[in-house]
């Protein structure tokens, strides 16, 4: 049976990893008619995090993370984590994390801004965040003093 055009596609791979299509950016369907476009309502509907196919040919599943700062005004923030798992499904190999997203007064505000975040906005953020840290390995290889020996 076929999806409809305005809904997420799941398919999986030969390790059972659910990697996740989304419908062209261009046709977003109105977040109100479907529970899961949001973060937080896939999370609600499906008891686990949406899982993503990075452009880096890994499958990521994804985390909200809320740390307690030392800002008096706002002393909360948010941000995303991108498990990156191996290509067998077995473990996890590494991450990607995003910058902070969110400054909340409460941990509740802000993990709700982290929930209204839509799925195509989360598969942005982990795009970024694998083309950072292949910046920051890039710089790392052209650095003599990071180099052995």
């Amino acid at each position: 049976m076929n999806a409809p055009s305005s809904s997420v596609v799941l398919v999986t791979n030969t390790s059972h990893n659910p990697l996740m299509s989304l419908p062209d950016p261009g046709s977003d369907p109105d977040p109100n008619e479907i529970p899961d476009h949001s973060l937080g309502g896939y999370f609600a509907e499906h008891d686990r995090p949406p899982a993503y196919e990075g452009t880096d040919g890994h499958p990521y599943t994804v985390s909200m993370e809320i740390e307690h700062t030392g800002n008096i005004r706002a002393p909360f923030s948010g941000y995303l984590v991108f498990p990156r798992w191996a290509q067998s499904g077995v473990g996890i190999v590494g991450h990607v994390e995003t910058q902070t997203l969110v400054e909340a007064r409460t941990t509740n505000e802000a993990s709700e801004q982290l929930k209204v975040l839509s799925l195509h906005r989360v598969q942005e953020l982990l795009e970024q965040a694998i083309e950072r840290q292949s910046d920051l390995r890039s710089d790392d290889d052209s650095d003599p003093a990071q180099r052995p020996g």
